[in-house]
């Protein structure tokens, strides 16, 4: 049994019951108050749950679009029935809230009962609209509930996810993990200063989560989540009360004064490790804000709106469905005003996060200016794809028994291969190439209607850590293109690559075996440059005005490597081959004190980079090589990564923006 309150209806007045009977079947009763008589009862739809080992139903909720019931049931699953068929039901029902007569006559027993299931053959046994079978696995779903036109459901799994309704149809938007330990959520509660609260238990206490704060406000033991509770807070005072070995246990905390000011919140609870900036939102009445999205070591990707005027940072999001380190972030086509199905003011991108337990997850992100919001921007995330490599063995019996073979790789840069969703390709993949732990390079494509990522092709040429990857594209003059690729690894080495074939090959592949396949080889490089004497920790590919190509490049030793390439394509299209030539060589040893973390090429004859040693130096390439112009000392220790980008002010004007990660977030 459980209660579900009727949208438009005031729950002291009228409610609704669902019961789950014998073969899976659940009635839905309207249920009238009335006061010195009995309760009005009418029964207004069957429903039958999909088969499963334990049948029967545990939270249900109606949606507020009208005519939807959405259930949750004890095998995880969540289902969407249609509620708005019953004749004169929701009219009637609402006369009765109203205190109408109704069509029952006394308060009999007998005659509630016959009244109750007098129509019980003449409704018919409806199937659900959609079915998300096993959603939240094996234990159940504890609660469904909706918010602002989204549908939340919580589970026993350890996470809540976010859904939406699209053609009556339930669509997952993302998954979030509140904070570790926390695997029995029961239910969640929208505050009125737009926090929310996680509830649930964690091993023996009762546990209510702070999704602003990311702590426990409180922590009260009962002896875990099998029992009856009911939580119950007010600005004056908080009420949890539970059965514990037959008891009626209260217990009852007065508001007290916060004693403790956050002078400045933390974006993250450890290192920074990557950071790309999505792009600037238009706010009326407010000064462009910049879009961050920054990763970490605590296992969460966090996108943040950093205002110059306020020089504040607000998070709006975070992604939390990694289970270890986040070590490097990609973006592929960010789009700004006009995007098809966003808004004119808005950013789109998708978003390509990587790290520990060689997992990857891709989401799209909607930013759009929301001057009601805290950070004055909204950000709407979807959840895409994710890819582990070690999937198969997640499914393997008795895994226990055996030993795993590969060692745990990590990814350590991505880099999305531009305009791969171009005519010549038949299907609108998009690809990304890997740089990972165990030696290999990795691509990967993802189609995002059918939110699949696929490995595709791969190779381990470098035999060691590779470190960095940087796909750019080649376009020669009767218009052929090229896609093509460097990697740079832990001996100093950066290999050129033109992958170009793989991916047609892959495209077709994956196009036979609908979204399946073996991955391909990447063949051998085309060049090979030894440019340090030790691991390459910045790479940065940008295009000359001439067609060439500056490779720049940051060691652990601390020096600067620039390269010149020139590309020269032979034959057709169809059967190019890709010769690629070093041009010109420049080193500049000792450039920096300590590992070259960022490196970014601004202009053909300009050269930013940023070591650890807490130093942002612009350069000057020239024709006797790198001649520092300037050095700013950052505020950020252990610096991990720098991006940047332009800004044309007035009087076409440049200037350049950069910021900087690492025990911090920095912005210049």
């Amino acid at each position: 049994l459980s209660w579900a309150p009727r949208p438009g209806l005031p729950p002291a007045a009228a409610a609704s019951l669902l019961a789950s009977g014998p073969d899976g079947e659940m009635l839905w009763l309207d249920v009238a108050h009335r006061p010195g008589r009995a309760p009005w009862v009418r029964l207004m739809g069957r429903y039958l749950l999909p088969p499963c080992k334990q049948r029967w139903h545990t939270c249900a909720a109606f949606l507020p679009q009208g005519g939807l019931l959405l259930c949750g049931d004890r095998r995880g699953s969540l289902l969407l029935f249609p509620c708005g068929s019953s004749s004169g039901g929701p009219a009637e029902s609402t006369a009765i809230a109203n205190g109408g007569t109704d069509p029952v006559g006394e308060d009999s027993n007998s005659e509630l009962e016959s009244s109750c299931l007098s129509r019980k053959g003449d409704l018919p046994l409806q199937s659900p609209l959609s079915v998300l079978f096993g959603l939240h696995g094996k234990t159940g779903v504890t609660s469904v509930t909706c918010h602002k036109g989204y549908i939340y459901s919580t589970g026993r799994d350890g996470v809540y996810r976010q859904l939406q309704l699209q053609d009556q149809r339930l669509e997952v938007l993302r998954k979030h993990r509140p904070c570790k330990g926390l695997q029995w959520i029961e239910e969640l509660r929208f505050t009125p200063d737009g926090d929310l609260l996680v509830l649930g238990f964690h091993a023996d206490n009762f546990v209510v989560w702070s999704s602003r704060t990311g702590e426990n406000l409180h922590c009260i033991p009962c002896g875990g989540g099998h029992r009856s509770w009911s939580y119950c807070s007010s600005p004056s005072a908080e009420v949890f009360a539970f059965i514990k070995s037959g008891d009626m246990m209260l217990y009852r905390r007065e508001a007290e004064p916060c004693e403790q000011q956050v002078l400045l919140a933390s974006l993250h609870g450890r290192q920074i490790t990557c950071v790309r900036r999505l792009g600037a939102v238009q706010v009326p009445g407010h000064a462009a804000l910049n879009v961050l999205v920054t990763g970490s070591e605590d296992t969460t990707a966090c996108v943040l709106a950093l205002s110059e005027r306020s020089r504040s940072a607000v998070p709006l999001t975070r992604l939390s469905d990694h289970i270890s380190s986040v070590r490097t972030l990609a973006l592929a086509g960010p789009t700004g005003p006009g995007d098809e199905g966003f808004g004119d003011e808005g950013l789109s991108a998708l978003l390509f996060s990587a790290g520990g337990r060689a997992q990857i997850e891709c989401y799209r992100l909607l930013c759009a200016g929301d001057p009601a919001s805290e950070g004055t921007v909204a950000c709407q995330v979807i959840h895409v794809a994710s890819h582990r490599l070690d999937e198969h063995w997640e499914r393997k019996k008795n895994r226990h028994k055996l030993i795993k073979m590969d060692p745990e790789t990590r990814y350590m840069s991505l880099s999305v291969v531009p305009k791969t969703t171009a005519n010549q390709l038949p299907t609108p993949w998009k690809f990304l190439a890997a740089a990972c732990s165990d030696g290999s390079v990795r691509v990967f494509g993802l189609l995002e209607a059918a939110r699949k990522l696929v490995l595709v092709a791969e190779s381990f040429h470098h035999q060691r850590c590779v470190l960095k990857v940087e796909a750019f594209l080649h376009t020669g003059t009767g218009g052929e293109r090229r896609h093509l690729l460097c990697s740079a690894a832990t001996d100093g080495s950066i290999a050129f690559w033109d992958i170009t074939g793989p991916i047609t090959g892959a495209v077709d592949a994956l196009h036979r075996a609908e979204g399946e396949m073996q991955p391909l080889a990447l063949g051998t490089p085309l060049v090979t440059v030894m440019a340090h004497s030790c691991g390459v920790n910045s790479l940065h590919v940008s295009k000359m005005p001439e067609g060439h190509y500056l490779v720049a490049s940051g060691s652990d030793d601390g020096s600067i490597h620039i390269c010149l390439l020139e590309v020269a394509l032979s034959g057709g299209e169809a059967t190019a081959g890709t010769c690629l030539q070093v041009l010109e060589r420049v080193s500049r040893p000792c450039a920096h004190a300590a590992h070259v973390t960022g490196i970014r090429v601004l202009q053909p004859d300009l050269l930013l980079s940023a070591s650890v040693d807490q130093r942002l130096t612009l350069w000057r390439r020239g024709p006797g090589g790198l001649v520092p112009l300037s050095t700013t000392f950052f505020h950020v220790p252990d610096l991990a990564e720098l991006d940047c980008w332009e800004v044309a002010e007035a009087g076409d004007e440049l200037r350049y923006y950069c910021v900087l990660c690492g025990q911090g977030l920095e912005m210049l």
